[in-house]
């Protein structure tokens, strides 16, 4: 039945399919009360109320456009993205012959971004599978022969080691809670989230590191792929390196608060993990 829905929601126009995400989104938050309470604590404590509304809307039409984005053919896909900006800093990694570390927090249409390289050079994603063992196959499908895929484990790790190595790209959500032993408890717009350290030890490779995220256009448009290099070169012992790129991803977001998912439990406690300090 699900997987069904899936490929008709695929077939139907990005327009329409942002006009149903928004409904989505508030009648997510309207029905859970548990969403809405994790929106709203997320939200305010970043100090970005003023983007509430928007980013209800825009939390369910990163949902419904999903279909879209692992179901249609790749091209189809890519061309959704109407604007580049930023792309300069790919072409002199390129030339450099560096391996480029992409850094997609859950904001706009990440899952765009990938693609988007994908159709260029081979890109590896950090992947989690999915809880619900319907969805893996959809998404998993819609990968071109360039986006590769590597488990969120050591095996994986080794394969985003040897990508960037080999002067190709790695992508991955760095705002991704971390699971037991592979965090640290760093500030995030004010309060210890468990961060990732993956994305600072990878930046050790000497790898080009660039925050990136495709901006969700109004009425279906579209997207716009934003790239960025990194605001101050990482310094100092992993934990200030990874606390680095929190601060980062704090200005990224800022950007484009709306396209932000506030309801997304970024300050959950792991299973097995110790809770923050204080």
């Amino acid at each position: 039945m699900l997987p069904a829905l899936f490929r008709f929601l695929a077939r139907l126009p990005l327009p329409v399919l942002h006009n149903l995400g928004a409904l989505a989104g508030w009648l997510a938050w309207l029905l859970s009360a548990t969403y809405r309470r994790n929106f709203t604590t997320h939200i305010t404590q970043a100090g970005m109320t003023d983007a509430r509304n928007a980013a209800i809307a825009e939390a369910g039409k990163s949902l419904l456009e999903l279909p879209k984005i692992w179901l249609r053919p790749q091209d189809e896909v890519v061309d959704r993205v109407v604007k580049v900006s930023g792309w300069e800093l790919v072409e002199d990694a390129w030339a450099a012959g560096r391996g480029i570390l992409f850094l997609t927090p859950h904001l706009g249409c990440f899952e765009v971004t990938a693609q988007y390289y994908a159709a260029r050079r081979p890109i590896t994603v950090l992947y989690r599978r999915p809880k619900q063992d319907w969805l893996a196959p959809l998404i998993e499908e819609g990968r071109g022969a360039n986006l590769k895929l590597a488990p969120a484990d050591l095996s994986g790790v080794r394969r985003l080691l040897k990508a960037l190595k080999t002067g190709e790209a790695v992508g991955m959500l760095p705002d991704q809670v971390p699971g037991k032993g592979e965090g640290l408890w760093l500030p995030f717009f004010g309060r210890p989230a468990y961060t990732m350290t993956l994305a600072a030890r990878l930046a050790e490779t000497g790898a080009t590191v660039l925050m990136a995220y495709a901006e969700r256009l109004h009425y279906g448009a579209g997207y716009h792929l934003k790239l960025f290099p990194l605001c101050h070169e990482l310094t100092g012992d992993l934990a200030n390196r990874a606390a680095q790129l929190n601060r980062e991803l704090e200005q990224l977001i800022r950007e484009c608060p709306e396209q932000y998912l506030w309801g997304y439990n970024r300050y959950k406690v792991p299973a097995g993990a110790d809770a923050p300090p204080g």
